[in-house]
């Protein structure tokens, strides 16, 4: 769904912090953005790779989204690319929105040969 032609960054205040549940026991975070152009649905990825690289969101934290909006159930979403908050930077997805947690790249991090 990502699609890089539609990339926008945002500025703006994470309202609500959501852990949506799928299947095989996959959970994904999304975020509520509260910009000064509106409300955005922000979604991330898997929660577990959040965890894995120590980023954390909480009500009230000042973030920038670089995403894709796009249409998800008849709603504009943001698919994130990359999170900057406090200094630091998750990226989620690579320019063409691969996300880092799938592929081959990923099951060599885990499994150094």
């Amino acid at each position: 769904m990502y699609n890089p032609a539609t990339e926008v960054t945002l500025k703006g205040t994470v309202e609500a912090v959501k852990t949506i549940s799928g299947r095989r026991a996959w959970s994904g975070t999304h975020l509520t953005l509260q910009t000064e152009s509106g409300s955005f649905d922000v979604h991330l990825g898997p929660s577990a790779y959040l965890k894995e690289k120590h980023f954390e969101f909480t009500k009230g934290d000042q973030i920038e989204v670089t995403g894709s909006k796009v249409k998800f159930q008849n709603q504009e979403i943001i698919i994130a690319r990359e999170v900057k908050m406090e200094g630091k930077t998750l990226t989620l997805r690579n320019a063409q929105g691969v996300p880092e947690w799938a592929g081959k790249g990923r099951m060599r991090m885990n499994n150094p040969q």
